[in-house]
């Protein structure tokens, strides 16, 4: 390939390049800084990802049902947070090892644990690190614009993905395509 074709193909990724990176600026913060959030969810001192605590027994046989433990974690929620609050489950956490059940609600991100043995309520707290996840993968446009399908978490997600490979291979031939030009010029 001649200097002058080397050249208008440089020109044109570092086109795509700039093009590219001035539309998804933001997108990129946001997906740069909720994977940072959650990287540090577990040593974050409770705050974004609240810890899981130990229950009284890790023997299955001793558990309640865990229709008992939700009736207790609902209860909990009403009583203790809002008796308004959605009961609707995100997921329920089972965590043998640790004798504790945690319920997470999923249309304000409180979770409850509870002692898998004697349904003593072991934590209430705030699941931030679900909220900041769900905006790390584009799930919250789903949820704001209520569409069942996770379209929008799908076209979100592959548009960020793209991008980012994008971003990488005309990087590097930015970074690279130089160099071949200058070996190029020193031969002629």
């Amino acid at each position: 390939m001649n200097r002058k074709k080397h050249a208008s193909i440089l020109r044109s990724i570092r086109k795509i390049h700039k093009t590219m990176g001035l539309l998804l600026f933001l997108l990129f913060v946001v997906i740069s800084m909720s994977g940072l959030l959650l990287g540090w969810k577990k040593h974050s001192n409770g705050y974004i990802l609240p810890k899981s605590y130990q229950g009284t027994s890790t023997n299955l046989e001793k558990w309640l049902s865990f229709d008992k433990l939700h009736t207790i974690a609902c209860n909990t929620l009403h009583d203790s947070i809002d008796a308004k609050l959605s009961l609707k489950l995100s997921r329920i956490d089972a965590r043998p090892r640790k004798g504790i059940v945690k319920f997470v609600f999923k249309d304000h991100y409180w979770g409850i644990q509870v002692d898998g043995a004697t349904g003593k309520i072991l934590h209430i707290g705030k699941r931030r690190s679900d909220f900041i996840e769900n905006i790390h993968d584009g799930s919250f446009l789903d949820d704001v614009f209520n569409t069942k399908s996770e379209i929008l978490k799908l076209t979100y997600t592959t548009t960020m993905g793209l991008s980012l490979l994008i971003f990488t291979i005309t990087g590097f031939w930015l970074w690279y395509g130089p160099k071949i030009m200058r070996k190029k010029n020193k031969r002629a």
